[in-house]
């Protein structure tokens, strides 16, 4: 499987394209859903389905103007549907602006646990805390991992909104340090790291 990223959006959210032969599945199309279009038609892919690590704006903004030209699925867990039908007030709060951004629809829920999209396996394993239905997209045997928000290089996610939850994002982090120490952590923000590198991590 190859990973690429692209840092979209002004809060240079993280889009990832998860590509197996001709097939693609992107977690967290962000912002700019014209570029993510034609890198699609440009590295002839096809798109299989878009997952979203939790329903922050900057995550997901590209997702429904995508769908009108890409008939594919949005997975997103249903405890975060509430962030999703905000998606223009919230990024207007944050922006200073309304970006007008067509919600997704076609909306699938996620639940925890082992995930078939095509010829792509992976394990869905909560981890609110961030937001109620965040979410991480975890691949066992190439021992990846896609954090959004909530575990990044050397920092966390914010857990101060008024639907966060410290404690529960106490328990998604210990949940995540006990996988392999070499698995590779792909985080919603920034660089990619390692659980090892990330272990000392933790809510202060």
């Amino acid at each position: 499987m190859k990973i690429i990223r692209f840092s979209l959006g002004q809060l240079q959210a993280n889009c990832y394209f998860l590509i197996e032969g001709s097939e693609c599945l992107i977690i967290d199309p962000a912002d700019d859903a014209s570029f993510i279009i034609e890198e699609l038609q440009r590295r002839k892919l096809k798109l299989a389905g878009m997952f979203a690590t939790h329903g922050h704006f900057d995550h997901i903004m590209a997702a429904g103007e995508i769908q009108l030209s890409l008939n594919v699925p949005f997975y997103i867990s249903r405890k975060d549907l509430f962030l999703v039908k905000r998606l223009n007030e919230t990024a207007k709060y944050f922006l200073g602006f309304d970006p007008h951004s067509l919600p997704p629809s076609n909306i699938k829920n996620l639940q925890e646990g082992k995930f078939e999209v095509g010829s792509l396996k992976l394990e869905i394993i909560r981890s609110p805390g961030h937001t109620p239905g965040s979410v991480c997209y975890y691949f066992s045997k190439e021992k990846i991992i896609f954090t959004g928000d909530t575990l990044f290089k050397q920092g966390i996610g914010r857990y101060d909104f008024s639907y966060s939850n410290k404690n529960d994002l106490e328990q998604s982090l210990k949940k995540l340090f006990k996988l392999s120490k070499k698995t590779t952590v792909y985080p919603g923000h920034g660089e990619v790291t390692n659980i090892e590198n990330e272990t000392n991590t933790m809510i202060v």
